[in-house]
């Protein structure tokens, strides 16, 4: 695996005497080499120990690290004597910076609902002294009708401004609380992402004389990883295909990957290095397995395992019920290249980009590119009609094994517009790469079943039904297309289905898939005409089914 190391300039600590028991040192990540799954995340620093055992404690480590992969080198003849890693629980709720986020948010929107209700419960006792006041100037006698009036005419006024203030915050608080469950909604969503906290790593160091070292701690997380992406770019039918390689890169590992060095593997370490061995392949016959049935009436089945001794193996062999087992960038900038170098002489191939990315840890997908690439390509338009009437645009690639691609997802643009979204999978591609541009309306077809061909005859015990198809295809661009067409003969699998008097036409016939091909070379507006058809001999009262 290729490392570059980069020293952490400024980061040298002296200890008089000695280093104290758990003195702490925050390390920055360096270098992620990011794989499908998983990431192998680096950092150095430089130290000066005292004689003796000295104890640090490495803080801004990712969390859930698999700990098996830790890796602690020192230079000058300094021995790690032992290596502890431990995750960050210290505090009393570990969050990822969104659910942070959304946490300080409800705590806003609790305050502003509290603030709220006080001015309620301001108004609704302000309201209540107005009552108060309607009800004793009613008793009160002594007032004249004018100022029973006038008074009447004051408390109505005050009150209906209360009032409406307090309908106001009403629906003001409804639609805080409304707001504040959203916000409850969206935090508990993010609380099961599993975001993982940041861990420690407590190493324990022995050097025989006060010295110098430079150290480096490597270790492997799984909450990473990277998938292709791709910008296929196509300015007419005449001109090289452009290939933007990118990366969708995510960590959930407890920490920021700030200004790191990427170098992204084709590798997966989830996978294991073993490789399998075979055991010999033994068959038997299939028990049935036997039910009991359970207080609620349900079938259980119990587990029925016989054991047998192998003449080849002289092993045990347990049979569980019927298994046996063995007992024993185009968008980007043109300079991108001059950063990225391309590692493909080992087992996987790696992308080291020498340039700096920040990755934040919240489990998102970052995008970043990693290669672009002008193809030379020969187009031709496709259609299948009997599926599809639309002609699809497609070019022609050679030579695409150097690339180092992977299967995903591209998008695709032609002539300047973005014309949707298709798939690179190389695993089923041979030497030419096909590569779908779209669909093109200038390209019209139609597949027609000619009726006065069709018959439908009864001879003897059989029926005998006749097929016949035309397919019309029309050129309306400006220049001369080259056109693929599909279609198919029906195939038998039955000796009481027998397909006759087949039409292939000027067609390439597979005899075996019953798939025919014809190519075509049409000029501006011209129209041609393909045809086939065949015959189907089958017992009368039956029924076939896709009989089309």
């Amino acid at each position: 695996m290729k490392h570059t190391l980069f020293s952490l300039a400024g980061i040298f600590f002296l200890f008089p005497g000695g280093l104290s028991a758990q003195a702490q040192q925050k390390l920055n990540i360096e270098q992620a080499t990011v794989f499908l799954s998983g990431a192998e995340l680096m950092s150095t620093a430089n130290l000066s120990l005292a004689k003796g055992e000295s104890e640090i404690m490495f803080t801004n480590v990712a969390g859930d690290v698999k700990t098996q992969s830790i890796n602690v080198n020192a230079t000058n003849g300094i021995i790690v004597e032992s290596v502890t890693f431990q995750n960050n629980y210290l505090a009393a709720e570990v969050l990822s910076p969104h659910a942070k986020e959304l946490k300080d948010s409800i705590e806003t929107a609790v305050t502003d609902s509290q603030l709220i209700h006080n001015k309620i419960t301001v108004l609704s006792a302000q309201t209540n002294v107005l009552w108060k006041n309607w009800q004793v100037s009613g008793a009160n006698t002594g007032l004249s009708v004018a100022e029973e009036s006038k008074l009447l005419d004051l408390i109505n006024t005050k009150m209906e401004g209360l009032m409406d203030q307090k309908t106001k915050q009403e629906n003001l608080m409804k639609k805080t609380k409304e707001h504040i469950a959203k916000l409850n909604s969206q935090l508990d969503e993010e609380r099961r992402k599993d975001y993982q906290p940041g861990g420690q790593l407590l190493v324990k160091f022995y050097a025989k004389e006060a010295t110098g070292t430079s150290i480096t701690i490597s270790y492997v997380v799984p909450h990473a990883g990277w998938t292709p992406a791709y910008d296929i770019w196509a300015e007419d039918a005449h001109s090289p295909v452009k290939l933007a390689y990118k990366a969708n890169i995510y960590q959930n590992s407890g920490v920021k990957w700030n200004n790191v060095h990427l170098s992204l593997s084709t590798g997966n370490p989830n996978e294991g290095v073993q490789a399998p061995v075979m055991n010999p392949w033994y068959l038997a016959f299939y028990t049935a397995p036997v039910y009991n049935w359970s207080a609620n009436n349900a079938p259980v089945a119990n587990r029925v395992v016989g054991y047998k001794k192998s003449r080849a193996t002289n092993a045990a062999v347990a049979y569980d019920n019927d298994t046996m087992i063995i007992a024993d960038p185009v968008t980007g900038e043109t300079s991108i290249n001059e950063y990225v170098s391309v590692d493909n002489g080992g087992v996987n191939t790696s992308f080291d980009i020498d340039l700096p990315y920040t990755i934040p840890s919240d489990g998102q997908q970052h995008l970043v590119a990693i290669k672009k690439f002008e193809l030379p390509a020969t187009y031709r338009y496709y259609v299948v009609p009997k599926l599809d009437k639309d002609a699809f645009l497609q070019a022609q690639i050679t030579n695409w094994e150097d690339l180092d691609l992977l299967p995903g997802q591209t998008n695709i643009f032609y002539e300047g517009t973005y014309v949707g979204q298709g798939n690179i999978d190389v695993r089923n591609v041979k030497d030419t790469m096909t590569i779908s541009l779209g669909r093109d309306k200038k390209i019209v077809v139609k597949r027609d079943r000619d009726t006065k061909l069709r018959s439908v005859k009864t001879i003897g015990t059989n029926v005998r039904e006749t097929f016949a198809y035309t397919i019309t295809v029309r050129n309306t661009r400006k220049e001369t297309i080259n056109l693929i067409v599909q279609d198919q003969q029906p195939v038998s699998n039955d000796k009481d289905i027998v397909i006759e008097d087949k039409d292939m036409g000027s067609s390439e016939y597979n005899e075996t898939t019953g798939m025919m091909k014809w190519a075509l070379s049409l000029n501006p507006n011209e129209t041609k005409n393909v045809g086939f058809g065949y015959s189907i001999k089958y017992p009368r009262g039956r029924t076939v089914e896709n009989l089309r």
